[in-house]
């Protein structure tokens, strides 16, 4: 192989399922460990408790396993995200505390959950009695010091196990995380209460200590500290257990969407022994391009496929969004997981597995929760030093009462608060958890965010330049209104335009035919006979005994048939609203007048109205003529229109919006667009264009609704606010509570339920976007965020 050949191979990309992760500490670490093996590239996240890395495609994966558990953490290989239920998916936690004990707490591990709660439950009931006769003097019988060590004992111990397991892991590989604070302060608590109960005056039958929540105690050998050993323990596990919850519910959205895939299906195949078909139910694995499988009503369709027989209508609102059906019918393409609301249907296979759209839907859910938004950098930089630094203010803090002359037990109260209070783990969550609940709740509604950087972008937006044909149009020319000349025969008319188009493939044939026979509700059109096609001038043949001609007023003029003063009104007044018109005619005079357009989308105005609404100002963009585009930008309420550019002037065009000091979004769905999508600070694709333009988006949304455009620039700015919010919580909590716990104001039992409430506040502030819905129609000028 030649070095241009390594050159130009793509990198392979491997996710890796990591456990034992317990802060974004944990995530930094074995990010630097990964980065550090020559050519690999990798990003790992805490929430999702996933690496994702690009690396040498002659790499073999299980290098990086070993990398990750040469670090104190368990992996395993992540599997292609596929058609069928997926059991490792984003946004299942792993037990939160540890998992180096060899056994799988993988994130969808019910079993480390039920543990983890069985921790918590146990640990509180033992923690009550001894918080209880702490805080109350009245509860303080005699001896009851002894009863609290028995009770406190098996918390910090067991019920602590794990924060003292991944310490300990840690510090064999010379690091420190958030339960290296855990562990740190609730083995001092516990270890300075041993030591004053069997050698300090702490035993003595009849003792009593007096509660506080700063500090004021004396002068150490007589005071404990069991209770705030239990209270930390039970209210770090009590956070940790109310978090991994949070964070399965964060990640249902992608859950359900790797679940709605139809798991068996009915294929119909030959019989070995009589060669006729038959059908047979087989997994969904079977299945293989070229298949044909049946799809009975109710049932979903197993995978991509084109319609071969049958009609029905399929609600594809699980997947897009979408509440209406749609029809259905011989060579229509079907997608895996919708539903067949209606008839029965046989369906060939042109995908399956990891190939299929809702595989890469998923797979591209999956890839945006993985990553890290620009935001999160700076959390993971002062994640990364924040623990040493903890550590050494601790020290600093026992010295600095020490040295003032406020007794030991006054100096190590304040010292093992700050351990305490300052874990990072609300920092840790703040993106990751707002990712998943935003993307998985876009994915739900049609809208498919490829990374976390786009937040960003839309932030920043203020221009939104939209393609017309496919994006602000159906892209599908549809005939409009029928022009009959004076004394014509309307049915008649028809018949014979139909007849005539029907043997002709061009785009505005189909629409004349289409709209002849649905006026007619007829299903056929008339036989037609001696065709001709005239290049760029329209048809001729023999409809039902007559020479009928279809096409320009030039082509009817050079057979000698005159257009009547009002058929070439109606004409010029379709030419000026940028439409086409076809004259149809025949014995010497032009007869009727098919207009045909193609009109813009029944929800266009509503979504410029939206995006409008945004801050955005919207540009139509488009290679049609001048005319026909303005007529289409009146329509929907666009005031700027460039028109008549050719595809590579589509990115000169949003050059100069960027050149003006805009930030340019750009929505396309054709191959004409994707240089444009490219160029754009933001590019939103439509789901129904081209592969080219969806992989050269930012955005991609699967039904072809413009509305979406605004709903996606909804939901990322609303995602990226929550984020910030995290943010500064986790930033200000940690601010504000140090300098409380290092000045003696703050109880080590009471940092401990603080911190623990900053996590599970940080999570539930991420859930609130499961409920973003798209927004009602907007107001021109209405802020709709």
């Amino acid at each position: 192989m030649s070095i241009d050949d390594v050159a130009s191979t793509p990198p392979q990309s491997v996710d890796l399922d990591i456990s034992g992760m317990t802060c974004s500490s944990c995530a930094m670490r074995i990010e630097k460990k990964l980065n550090r093996v020559p050519g690999v590239a990798a990003t790992v996240n805490y929430a999702t408790e996933r690496a994702h890395v690009e690396c040498d495609p002659e790499m073999d994966p299980q290098e990086l396993v070993e990398v990750v558990e040469a670090t104190g953490y368990e992996a395993q290989v992540r599997r292609a995200v596929g058609t069928v239920h997926d059991d490792r998916t984003g946004g299942h936690p792993a037990e939160p505390a540890g998992g180096h004990d060899g056994h799988d707490h993988g994130p969808t591990d019910d079993a480390g959950l039920r543990e983890l709660r069985q921790r918590v439950l146990i640990s509180a009931a033992l923690a009550l009695p001894v918080v209880a006769m702490a805080m109350v003097p009245a509860l303080q019988f005699t001896n009851w010091q002894w009863l609290s060590l028995t009770l406190a004992a098996p918390v910090v111990v067991w019920g602590a196990f794990p924060f003292h397991r991944a310490a300990w892991v840690n510090l064999r590989h010379g690091a420190a995380t958030m339960d290296t604070l855990i562990s740190m302060g609730t083995l001092a608590a516990f270890g300075w209460s041993v030591y004053a109960l069997f050698w300090g005056g702490a035993g003595e039958p009849g003792m009593t200590m007096p509660f506080s929540f700063a500090v004021s105690r004396g002068s150490g050998a007589d005071e404990i500290y069991l209770e705030v050993a239990s209270a930390v323990t039970v209210f770090i596990l009590a956070g940790r257990y109310a978090e991994a919850r949070a964070k399965r519910r964060s990640g249902a959205a992608l859950q359900a969407l790797l679940e709605m895939g139809a798991k068996e299906v009915s294929v119909v195949r030959p019989d070995p022994s009589t060669g006729a078909d038959r059908e047979q139910r087989v997994r969904i694995e079977e299945l293989v391009v070229g298949d044909r499988f049946v799809v009975r009503p109710g049932e979903k369709v197993a995978t991509d496929g084109v319609v071969q027989d049958g009609t029905s209508a399929i609600d594809a609102s699980l997947l897009t969004g979408e509440s209406v059906p749609v029809e259905v019918g011989p060579g229509d393409a079907v997608t895996g997981a919708t539903v067949n609301a209606g008839g029965r249907l046989l369906v060939v296979a042109t995908r399956v597995g990891s190939d299929t759209a809702l595989a890469q839907i998923a797979q591209l859910v999956t890839d945006a929760q993985s990553g890290k938004a620009p935001v999160q950098r700076l959390a993971d930089r002062v994640s990364s030093v924040f623990v040493p630094v903890v550590v050494a203010l601790a020290a600093a803090t026992l010295g600095f009462w020490l040295g003032a002359g406020a007794g030991s037990s006054a100096a190590f109260t304040a010292a093992v608060a700050v351990l305490i209070i300052a874990c990072p783990c609300a920092l840790g969550l703040a993106t990751p958890t707002a990712l998943l609940v935003g993307t998985g709740r876009g994915a739900q509604l049609g809208i498919l965010i490829k990374g976390p950087e786009i937040l960003e972008s839309t932030r920043r937006v203020d221009t939104v330049v939209l393609d017309k044909t496919g994006t602000v149009t159906t892209g599908q020319m549809r005939l409009v209104d029928v022009v009959a000349g004076d004394g014509e025969d309307v049915e008649r008319l028809l018949r014979r335009a139909a007849g005539v188009e029907h043997a002709s493939e061009h785009p505005i044939a189909r629409a004349i035919v289409a709209g002849a026979i649905a006026r007619l509700d007829d299903d056929e059109p008339l036989p037609v006979e001696g065709f001709s096609n005239h290049e760029g001038l329209g048809v001729s043949g023999r409809v039902d005994d007559a020479e009928v001609i279809a096409g320009r007023p030039r082509l009817l003029g050079e057979h000698g048939l005159a257009v009547p003063d009002d058929l070439a009104a109606a004409v010029a007044a379709a030419q000026t609203e940028g439409r086409t018109a076809v004259v149809v005619g025949w014995d010497g005079s032009a007869r009727g007048a098919f207009i045909v357009a193609d009109t813009p989308r029944s929800t266009s105005a509503e979504a410029v109205v939206r995006l409008r609404g945004l801050g955005l100002q919207p540009v139509l963009l488009t290679g049609d003529n001048e005319r026909a585009a303005r007529a289409i930008a009146s329509r929907v309420g666009i005031d700027r229109v460039v028109a008549e550019v050719l595809p590579a002037d589509k990115v000169r065009v949003v050059g100069e919006l960027q050149a003006e000091g805009r930030v340019v979004a750009m929505v396309g769905d054709g191959v004409n667009d994707a240089a444009a999508l490219a160029a754009a600070d933001l590019g939103i694709a439509m789901g129904t264009g081209t592969d080219v333009a969806i992989e050269a988006s930012d955005i991609t949304l699967v039904r072809a609704d413009l509305r979406g455009a605004a709903d996606a620039v909804r939901l990322s700015r609303r995602t990226l606010a929550i984020i910030r919010g995290n943010l500064f919580w986790a930033f200000a909590y940690n601010v504000a509570a140090i300098p409380l716990a290092a000045a003696g104001l703050l109880n080590p039992m009471i940092a401990g339920l603080t911190m623990a409430l900053s996590s599970v506040f940080v999570v539930t502030n991420s859930l609130r976007l499961r409920r973003f819905t798209p927004s009602a129609p907007a107001t021109v000028g209405a802020t709709v965020d």
